[in-house]
């Protein structure tokens, strides 16, 4: 069964002491893109020195992500976090028609529509696969303002070392058998919306328990539907440049350490090799969803650092 919730659910799963200090609340803002209408969530700081943009995964949604995206405030930032195409409360007139290049279109049009606004320094999150989805954008949208990645994880799947994580169906093996097929999907199937708890391994999302069936029943996230076509063109994708051409940006790898979905062994191969300045920093003891101690402080802690010297 499929539930509605809001952002206060999930900070509800924060630790006490970091559930106090999460109290900027997500203003609803629109912003038209294509035929479509895509929600962002704000925490609105005119007076920050620091912009940040959070950008969720597969079965998210800025309200799962707020957790974040309220933190990330209550250092001082000025926050955003978009619902992309087929997740969220964003409109979208055909869902069976997204892809996943239509994300890394519209996260790069937004950084270009977002500087254009707003001169101030911008960091870019990705959360799970948002994490690659966050460095083609920037490197696709090449603006100034942008000036720090910092990812999750970098899950790359045209790295077979990936493939166990994107099937919930005998994982790696049943990805070797099924891609040749997948490629192939006809215009009927490549419409067919099937609900993602399906295909993938959702129950990984988070070690607590009562995040990961959150994540997996929020029919905004997680227990929504997925177009096949989705999912074959991300499995088929390949990042805008090629790490070892990188260097739009420093980036920061913040992987959780008790991942027990995309283990840090799926992104380091591809970390290691990007050109840019680059951190590497293991969130102890914290899952997929990073909501565990001594993770989470050591993420806040990235994030004030961060702030302090974009500032």
């Amino acid at each position: 069964m499929t539930t509605l919730y809001d952002h206060s659910d999930y900070t509800a799963c924060l630790p006490p002491h970091w559930r106090t200090r999460a109290n900027a609340l997500p203003q609803a803002t629109w912003w038209p893109w294509r035929d479509m209408t895509l929600h962002i969530a704000r925490a609105p700081n005119p007076a920050a020195p620091v912009r940040m943009l959070i950008l969720h995964g597969g079965g998210g949604h800025s309200g799962a992500l707020w957790p974040a995206a309220a933190l990330a405030a209550e250092i001082g930032y000025d926050v955003l976090a978009p619902d992309l195409p087929g997740y969220g409360q964003t409109r979208v007139p055909d869902p069976a028609a997204v892809r996943y290049p239509d994300w890394v279109d519209c996260v790069a049009d937004l950084l270009r529509a977002e500087s254009a606004a707003d001169p101030r320094p911008l960091i870019v999150v990705g959360a799970s696969m948002g994490g690659l989805l966050g460095y083609s954008a920037i490197a696709r949208a090449g603006v100034p303002s942008v000036t720090h990645l910092v990812a999750t994880c970098l899950l790359n799947p045209a790295d077979p070392v990936t493939w166990p994580a994107l099937s919930r169906w005998g994982g790696a093996a049943s990805l070797r058998l099924l891609r040749p097929l997948m490629r192939r999907l006809g215009p009927r199937l490549s419409r067919l919306r099937v609900p993602l708890r399906w295909l993938v391994p959702m129950t990984r999302i988070a070690n607590d328990p009562r995040l990961s069936h959150l994540c997996s029943t929020d029919v905004r996230g997680g227990g929504g539907r997925v177009a096949l076509g989705f999912l074959s063109s991300f499995l088929f994708s390949v990042p805008e440049v090629a790490p070892e051409e990188f260097s739009a940006v420093p980036v920061t790898l913040i992987h959780p350490g008790d991942d027990r979905w995309t283990p840090a062994s799926m992104s380091l191969p591809f970390f290691e090799r990007i050109a840019a300045d680059k951190t590497y920093i293991e969130l102890e003891g914290a899952g997929h969803f990073p909501v565990e101690e001594p993770g989470i402080t050591q993420m806040h802690d990235t994030l004030e650092r961060l702030f302090q010297h974009y500032a």
